[in-house]
């Protein structure tokens, strides 16, 4: 199970597209600097992972810094595809019968002992996610694609654990939750990662 493909969903480090929450405290030139460095400690956090490792970019893979970035880390780079962000992490794990795991970069806790226990757990559950402070999940892994926890969802707001928590039940998925973790997406996170 701890062969499963890593997904690493990224955006092209771009001023005034990236972390945009955090503009209002750094800028957007340092919401975009701190972006790239949590992306890093990410790659950092995650290397010793015994499966492939997929940067999934949006808009398209030709910014230098993500060429960089794989290159460095051995990441194999795919195009995020769909219009929001459920189609797009659906389309993404659709692309791996096998199964896999689905992270961002905003959470500098995240290691291999996280995805470790997510990877375990597939092997009797559909689904695993590991929530995040917030009321989202800073992980998601199937065991196999499945459309139910991304189809028609809002994103971004408190309820989307529970909300997904209710389609997996809808659809009759089992669920493993892990430890809560905490990512960085508002001004007040800040002090916890520097």
């Amino acid at each position: 199970a701890d062969m499963l493909p890593l997904l690493i969903f990224a955006k092209a480090p771009v001023p005034g597209q990236v972390k945009t929450r955090l503009i209002p405290a750094l800028g957007a030139e340092g919401a975009c600097a701190l972006y790239l460095r949590l992306l890093e400690h990410c790659l950092q956090q995650t290397a010793d992972w015994s499966g492939p490792r997929l940067l999934y970019c949006a808009p398209d893979t030709q910014h230098p810094a993500l060429q960089r970035l794989a290159t460095q880390h051995g990441l194999q780079l795919r195009v995020q595809q769909g219009e929001d962000l459920g189609q797009r992490m659906g389309n993404a794990l659709a692309q791996h019968p096998e199964g896999a795991l689905l992270i961002g970069s905003d959470c500098p806790e995240l290691g291999c002992q996280h995805l470790q226990a997510a990877a375990e757990a597939l092997r009797q559950h559909d689904c695993a996610i590991l929530p995040s402070k917030d009321g989202g999940y800073v992980l998601i892994g199937l065991r196999r694609p499945h459309a139910a926890p991304f189809a028609g969802m809002q994103w971004s707001h408190p309820q989307v654990l529970a909300d997904t928590r209710l389609r997996l039940q809808q659809a009759g998925l089992s669920l493993w939750l892990g430890e809560t973790l905490w990512d960085l997406d508002e001004p007040t996170d800040l002090p916890r990662f520097n």
